[in-house]
């Protein structure tokens, strides 16, 4: 009778597993760290039966797998790296999801006098002159290609003891900021679902320069055959809708919105 019974719940498990429908979405640290998939990837599954598996990475490295066919779709922020991405042919459209907007943090005392800075490049000049603390997350991520940009276009060339790229997700670096009580640029959502921000506070935001959009970008077939776009397609749908649209505005800390929807 145990044989019996055993056997009856291996069958049933292998037939559940034969008809679950899994998918692989590459997305960013921030989008994990802010607890936003935690609210959407659930609903998802109950919504449309998809199993959705995150792999958690960088833009560069969620870019990178998208291209190896490793993952279905990502969901990504870094525009320029988007559009190499599907001039190369590896996926097959770009699709709006939503929104947020990159901060600077630093220490309570803002040692570089950050908070009355003009712009985001002028904050940057700032607290390369006198040397403060910095830390950039270095790892290619869509964050760190936004850094690299506002640099740029400060004209300076962040080294030096004072600059400490630390090839981590934007959790990890946000700690490695809030030990050394150094500056850091975080996407407002990861800022706000912070837990150890000790004596850290969001001192420069609102430079239109540091919008921050989120994309979803299905993997080509056509390069890949083996990914499942027609989940890809599913989830992009139910991305789009009103339920979708309900959950990514209603997510609040602290009565604060994390993300904004304008997928059209």
């Amino acid at each position: 009778m145990k044989r019996l019974i055993l056997g009856a719940v291996l069958a049933s498990l292998t037939a559940t597993a034969a008809f679950a429908e899994e998918m692989k979405l590459a997305v960013t640290t921030s989008f994990h760290n802010s607890g936003l998939s935690d609210i959407l990837v659930p609903q998802i599954k109950a919504d449309t039966g998809i199993e959705v598996q995150l792999l958690v990475v960088g833009t560069g490295q969620a870019i990178r797998l998208g291209e190896a066919g490793d993952v279905d779709a990502i969901l990504v922020h870094s525009r320029k790296a988007e559009d190499a991405f599907l001039a190369d042919g590896y996926g097959t459209h770009r699709r709006e999801i939503m929104y947020n907007d990159f901060v600077l943090i630093g220490p309570s005392d803002d040692p570089a006098g950050i908070a009355g800075a003009e712009s985001a490049v002028v904050a940057l000049v700032a607290i390369a002159e006198v040397q403060a603390d910095f830390v950039s997350r270095g790892d290619d991520s869509g964050t760190h290609k936004k850094e690299l940009s506002l640099w740029a276009a400060a004209g300076v060339a962040p080294q030096g003891d004072w600059y400490k790229a630390v090839g981590a997700g934007m959790g990890a670096s946000l700690n490695t900021a809030a030990g050394l009580g150094a500056y850091i640029m975080s996407d407002r959502a990861s800022w706000l679902n912070f837990a150890n921000k000790a004596d850290q506070a969001l001192l420069f935001a609102g430079d239109p320069v540091l919008f921050n959009q989120y994309a979803f970008l299905p993997v080509n077939p056509e390069r890949h055959p083996h990914v499942k776009a027609e989940l890809a397609e599913k989830l992009e749908a139910w991305l789009v809708s009103d339920k979708a649209k309900d959950l990514i505005n209603g997510y609040t800390i602290n009565g604060e919105t994390l993300f904004t929807f304008n997928a059209k």
